[in-house]
């Protein structure tokens, strides 16, 4: 069922995300002469797609792959485009589609931050084909331009957020058009603009805290652990916490055993946290609980950029912020499996033994292993606004349509001169 690259190609759109980038790729993609369609799981789904060749799956979660292997039976598919590889129902989809020998094209926020969007063949974060051998990356990376600053791409956040409201609004007042769907998110985002809406109005208070904090620092040192969202499928699902509660808690008491006596370390809030939760009464608790109170600072919002000077160690689950340390030359520690978790990268001793031990990456190989990261499967683009966009789309149009996303394939078993070459 396999063409090649060079005939037209017939691509099936899931889910994406609360924007119209997948209703411009897919525009572009027909003018191209490949043929479109898509599956709608919720009236959201369709407020922001408005090509022909969609339908609607109304029916049962358990019906799925049934109706799945219909469409791709039925439209000759030979590519699936969708956002996110851990939603159940995305899950199933990749399962059936590389069984039967199709292209599975998945984007996700960047690996790297900002100004990039993640395509790869597959799936991503944990299930990505990258290769976690420092070899294959200084091997691959020799050849490859050096590294560039992207170019800035500025967008707004109430343009965001409206888009996202709009989608769960229309999702609910729709929902009798669709009866049977069952969401993949954890938490009602209703209530997770409840907590913006708190958030919003607090601005002023968590503003001063950010200025208190960052005086007790007082320029000194410290260990740095970025809080993750608590919905995160990289936490819940993809790390052995499952829980933002459950991972404070352990790097807390790790911290309060083995960390040098005059150490500090600080927690800094995810800037997307709705607040729902009180993650700074939370660790504030289990600090006077272990007896380091006055060891632990909690920090809301910021840009954590800044705080990369006087770091002297990052201890995350599986965050893209440890991709800004390592470039900062910043020692980190991944309890996860993000993709930069490898050695000469990440410290590979422990948690325990990280916070008397830790040493900075090896600069080359991170510079290598961001180049070849880059090459593979980052694009330069926003899901969220208009230039954005249009960016994004250019490079996923070239990565679709020329085969440049790197197949799981082509990297098991595969020479180190073949490996990066199209699927």
């Amino acid at each position: 069922m396999m063409n090649s690259p060079a005939a037209p190609r017939r691509f099936l759109f899931l889910q994406g995300v609360a924007t119209l980038f997948f209703d411009r790729l897919g525009r572009r993609l027909a003018r191209l002469g490949h043929c479109v369609h898509r599956i709608n799981f919720n009236a959201g789904d369709r407020l922001f797609w408005s090509l022909p060749g969609a339908v609607d799956y109304r029916d049962r979660p358990e019906a799925w792959p049934t109706f799945f292997e219909s469409c791709l039976k039925v439209w000759n598919i030979t590519d699936i485009v969708l956002f996110g590889d851990w939603r159940p129902m995305h899950a199933q989809a990749i399962s059936i589609a590389s069984w039967r020998g199709l292209r599975v094209h998945v984007f996700e926020e960047g690996y790297l931050r900002p100004y990039w969007i993640t395509l790869e063949r597959g799936g991503v974060n944990r299930n990505s084909a990258l290769p976690r051998d420092p070899d294959w990356y200084r091997a691959q990376g020799a050849g490859l331009p050096a590294w560039r600053q992207p170019a800035p791409i500025h967008g707004d956040f109430l343009p965001r957020a409206a888009m996202d409201v709009g989608y769960h609004v229309w999702r609910w007042l729709m929902s009798w058009r669709f009866p049977n769907y069952q969401s993949h998110l954890p938490v009602s985002p209703f209530r997770e603009y409840r907590g913006w809406i708190g958030r919003f109005l607090r601005r002023g208070s968590q503003r001063r805290q950010r200025a208190r904090v960052l005086q007790a620092l007082g320029g000194r040192r410290f260990f740095l652990y970025p809080l993750q969202l608590d919905t995160d499928s990289q936490m819940r699902l993809h790390s052995e916490f499952g829980r933002q509660q459950r991972a404070i808690a352990a790097v807390l008491q790790s911290f309060a055993c083995h960390a040098p006596s005059g150490a500090t370390l600080l927690l800094k809030e995810h800037p997307l946290d709705p607040q729902i939760e009180d993650w700074a009464g939370i660790a504030a608790g289990l600090a006077a609980s272990l007896g380091i109170a006055g060891r632990v600072l909690y920090l809301r919002g910021g840009d954590i950029a800044s705080l990369m000077p006087d770091c002297r160690g990052m201890v995350t689950v599986n965050s893209t912020s440890g991709m800004q340390a390592l470039e900062c030359n910043v020692p980190v520690l991944a309890l996860g499996r993000p993709i930069y978790d490898m050695p000469g990268l990440t410290f590979q001793q422990g948690l325990d033994r990280f916070w008397k031990e830790a040493a900075p990456p090896d600069g080359a190989l991170f510079d290598a292993f961001r180049r070849v990261v880059v090459r593979d499967t980052q694009i330069h683009g926003s899901f969220y606004c208009s230039a954005g966009v249009r960016l994004a789309v250019d490079g996923a149009v070239e990565r679709l349509t020329g085969m440049l996303a790197v197949s799981a394939s082509a990297y098991r078993g595969a020479p180190l001169a073949a490996a990066g070459k199209a699927g």
